[in-house]
């Protein structure tokens, strides 16, 4: 979203290794993107305009009724040992993980997987950049509330990522974590009560 009268295609940056346009006008620049400038870009792009009639504040909206968690069969709870991409898709499995990380008190790497697939359901242009911000300050910043553990290149990517959103943003911070919950998050889950239970 872009203040004043200036359009969102008139704000994209293309970055290159020695060249970046803005307004269509080249300018030179030798030096990399620091954060600050990423912050700052980022801090331009999701600037509320005077007339925030399209943009609607996801938490106004009315809350999804819970999906119906029926209990897994024995098969399908076996299979979750070997596939957590079969365990997130079902819902009692979900519920079941969730609860478990929550009991180690880490479970802002499953929260934020979760909060990248709502991100990559938004159609509207207003509402990616506000939930964008959202996950980044909620996330990626450093010292962010629930901030997951990604390395300093991944977290670079994504944020030169939000300087224009796009459904992609999160896209390698998600797999990063989404492979850090299948090596260490998943063997503890299926050596836990909560799964133990599921297949006596």
């Amino acid at each position: 979203v872009c203040p004043g009268n200036i359009s969102q295609d008139s704000l994209t940056i293309q970055m290159h290794s020695t060249h970046w346009h803005i307004h269509g006008k080249e300018k030179k620049s030798h030096l990399m993107f620091s954060a600050k400038e990423i912050k700052i870009k980022l801090g331009i792009l999701l600037q509320k305009p005077d007339s925030a009639g399209d943009l609607v504040i996801p938490y106004n909206e009315k809350p999804e009724k819970p999906a119906k968690t029926q209990k897994p069969s024995l098969d399908e709870a076996l299979q979750w040992r070997d596939s957590l991409d079969k365990l997130l898709q079902n819902n009692y499995g979900l519920a079941s993980f969730k609860s478990f990380l929550k009991s180690e008190f880490s479970e802002e790497n499953l929260e934020f997987w979760i909060a990248c697939e709502d991100y990559k359901k938004i159609k509207s242009p207003a509402k990616m950049a506000e939930k964008a911000k959202q996950i980044y300050e909620e996330f990626i910043q450093t010292e962010a509330p629930k901030e997951v553990n990604i390395d300093h290149f991944t977290k670079d990517i994504t944020m030169k990522n939000l300087v224009e959103p796009s459904l992609s943003s999160f896209d390698m911070a998600q797999k990063r974590i989404h492979s850090l919950m299948e090596k260490d998050s998943l063997p503890r889950f299926v050596r836990s009560e909560f799964y133990q239970e599921l297949i006596k």
